[in-house]
């Protein structure tokens, strides 16, 4: 898909997509719960939709036979959360996904739930799925030893399953925490449902408990403001309304906030969303940051950065070898197409800096199946015409983006 914008000024609202990462932790904690609430503004993203309608099928349909299949395609989230809520669940299935998905490790979360009796058996490669799970009652006041620095996913699993456990469950989280926000998110989310959960250090109590509460709001998405942000430090005089989203947020992308104002990019909380603006900025030095805690943006800034002429050095890269892609790699292959580059010596500090001069004309982005390569790639529209393989994989986590960039002044063609 070509896609280029003319607009020197980007003006407007923009309705966000809803965060899918509150969304799928709220669908787990409503299948767990003993009550029926609601989900307000619930998240269009396709791994939300793909997590409500499994979940949907196990209410509904007999689970007595065996090998209850159950397709997540290249959901890792859903995958993730699946594998420790099917474990208590009457039956025996099967979950799989995607050629890709099979490629990502499961390892550590399955050795974390086999430690507490979960059975479960690989059906290919070990430590990949497909999976076979036989739901069972499991272990009683457990206690679980687990590597933190691969996925907060697996431990997110993990603490919302906890409260089903008679005693509860005591994690103890070993090496560096990644993507600690995400964790903090879903027990802040676990504490609105009455459960008493406590995380101090290294160490993460949950006790045995039951989920009670009410209906519960989804908030705008903030890894999808992320790409809007980008728009507006790259664009003068830019002013765009975040419809729905909040400065004070329990997701912890929320601090991109504080790094875009350092490169241009005020920020207003407004009653019916966030208000950013540009005031312009300069390259100046070398930027330092470490994405530790916000993964999922790294994409955004590499691009957002070099389009400036920003050399930076980036650190808390590590969890993205494991995405939907590997994302060190597809950054370092993409940003080549603009003489920009992605260097390291020891795969965990890395330098963006230029590496050529000029830029290669219509350059042809590939997304390799990952929806935040195409949403970030997709800034430099504002510079260039440029070409995007495989536009679709948005629809993963933000299925309108196409649809608002064209409201803000994008044009695309599909060839």
């Amino acid at each position: 898909m070509k896609i280029v914008c003319n607009r020197k000024v980007l003006l407007g609202e923009v309705d966000l997509v809803r965060s899918k990462s509150i969304a799928n932790r709220l669908l787990i904690i409503q299948a767990l719960a003993d009550f029926s609430f609601g989900i307000k503004n619930n998240s269009n993203a396709e791994d939300t939709q793909t997590l409500t309608a499994i979940l949907n099928s196990l209410r509904e349909k007999s689970r007595d036979a065996e090998d209850y299949v159950l397709d997540v395609g290249p959901a890792g989230t859903c995958f993730r959360f699946l594998t420790a809520y099917l474990t208590i669940q009457k039956g025996t299935f099967v979950l799989t996904g995607s050629e890709r998905m099979k490629q990502r490790p499961i390892g550590p979360l399955v050795d974390a739930l086999r430690s507490i009796d979960a059975d479960i058996h690989y059906l290919e490669k070990e430590g990949y799925p497909p999976l076979k799970i036989k739901g069972r009652e499991l272990s009683s006041d457990a206690k679980i030893v687990i590597d933190a620095s691969i996925s907060s996913q697996f431990i997110s699993a993990l603490i919302m399953l906890a409260p089903c456990l008679n005693g509860g469950l005591s994690i103890t989280l070993e090496g560096k925490i990644s993507s600690r926000p995400y964790l903090e998110m879903t027990l802040t989310l676990m504490r609105k449902f009455g459960i008493d959960a406590s995380f101090e250090d290294n160490e993460i109590r949950i006790q045995n408990g039951t989920y009670t509460g009410m209906d519960l709001e989804v908030e705008a998405d903030w890894s999808g403001a992320s790409y809007f942000y980008g728009l507006v430090a790259l664009a003068a005089e830019s002013n765009l309304l975040l419809k729905g989203l909040q400065l004070d947020s329990i997701q912890g992308d929320s601090k991109i906030a504080d790094l875009f104002r350092e490169i241009g990019v005020d920020s207003i909380q407004e009653d019916t969303g966030v208000r950013i603006r540009s005031k312009g900025y300069q390259p100046n030095g070398i930027w330092s940051i470490n994405f530790s805690e916000i993964p999922d943006t790294a994409q955004t800034f590499a691009v957002v950065l070099a389009l400036m002429g920003q050399e930076a050095n980036f650190t808390g890269l590590e969890s993205l070898r494991i995405k939907e892609t590997d994302r060190i790699k597809a950054l370092q292959v993409e940003l080549a197409k603009i003489n920009w580059g992605l260097e390291s010596d020891d795969d965990i500090h890395f330098h963006l800096k230029p590496i050529g001069t000029g830029i290669k004309e219509n350059p042809v982005i590939d997304t390799y199946e990952d929806h935040r390569m195409a949403m970030s790639f997709a800034l430099l529209g504002l510079k260039m015409e440029i070409d995007i393989i495989e536009p679709d994989v948005v629809g993963k986590s933000f299925p309108d983006y196409w649809k608002i960039l064209g409201q803000l002044g994008f044009s695309y063609q599909n060839e």
